[in-house]
């Protein structure tokens, strides 16, 4: 266990402005020699009410590193939090319960249900659970997300940055400590796709979420407060205040195996300078 968790003690999520953290997050696939390390011994904070990108090559651990903190995956050694809360080693319906109260997803295809209009499919979450959206929180959503005159409409009688949005809006309505979107933009064309990134920023920004995105797309990294990047199941590097080119030219290192050794520590995210770790 790290210094750093030891540390640790209930209620510091709250206090430090920390939405979720890992501590020796490992996740492992297989046994034996067909072992595959997905994520090697990962330590990383999520600072609360900031838009955190995660990138790096295919296989680099990006989307499994999302899913160990989101709770849908288990991991193999290391301990993960959301807010205060331990979330390694809860039971299934335990965690199924945090994630319907205390998490928003987005996903690649949207996952609306086809049958429902925009107005159903962003409460239905919320009405399988049994409760009643804040109105006027739920009016905000859909005027900041311009959903408006569109929630009567069904998925197939909307366009694909539309859906999105709908989708965004029921990751909000439940106002959730943290919001998870993998690919968000990856089933868009460019203009929808800025158009949801705009909107991510904005609930950042206007609305006080938390967002965590898995991207390989340096204009979307762009859009968040910092980017980690991961290689080899590692966080090797994190970059604040990002942009483009130089997302674009840091993922280049990475490829040509250029990449820099870091200094040994925690990644905190959404801490200003550029920070490095040992890889």
């Amino acid at each position: 266990m790290s210094t750093a968790a030891a540390e640790h003690s209930p209620g510091r999520g709250e206090a430090d402005g920390v939405a979720a953290r890992a501590r020796g997050l490992t996740k492992a696939y297989g046994s034996g020699e067909t072992t595959v390390l997905a994520l090697d011994s990962v330590d990383v904070d999520i600072a609360r009410g900031r838009f955190t990108a995660v990138m790096g090559p295919s296989g680099s651990g990006k989307s499994t590193l999302m899913h160990c903190l989101a709770g849908l995956d288990t991991v193999s050694a290391g301990q993960v939090w959301l807010g205060n809360t331990e979330i390694t080693g809860l039971k299934d319906r335990e965690l199924t319960r945090l994630r319907r109260d205390r998490i928003g997803f987005m996903f690649q295809s949207f996952n609306l249900v086809p049958t429902l209009n925009a107005a159903e499919n962003i409460t239905l979450p919320m009405d399988i659970a049994g409760r009643r959206p804040d109105r006027k929180w739920l009016d905000q959503v859909i005027d900041t997300l311009g959903l408006r005159d569109r929630l009567t409409h069904r998925p197939a009688q909307l366009s694909g940055g539309q859906q999105q949005r709908v989708a965004c809006a029921r990751a909000l309505v439940s106002r959730p400590e943290l919001i998870f979107a993998d690919e968000p933009t990856g089933n868009l064309d460019s203009r929808s796709g800025l158009e949801v990134l705009g909107f991510l920023r904005e609930a950042v920004d206007a609305l006080g979420q938390t967002v965590v995105m898995v991207t390989h797309d340096p204009g979307a990294a762009a859009h968040s407060d910092l980017v980690l990047f991961l290689a080899d199941g590692r966080i090797v590097d994190e970059m604040a205040r990002p942009t483009a080119p130089a997302v674009l030219e840091r993922m280049r290192l990475f490829a040509g195996g250029h990449q820099q050794a870091p200094a040994s520590g925690t990644v905190p995210a959404g801490r200003d300078d550029a920070a490095r770790r040992e890889d």
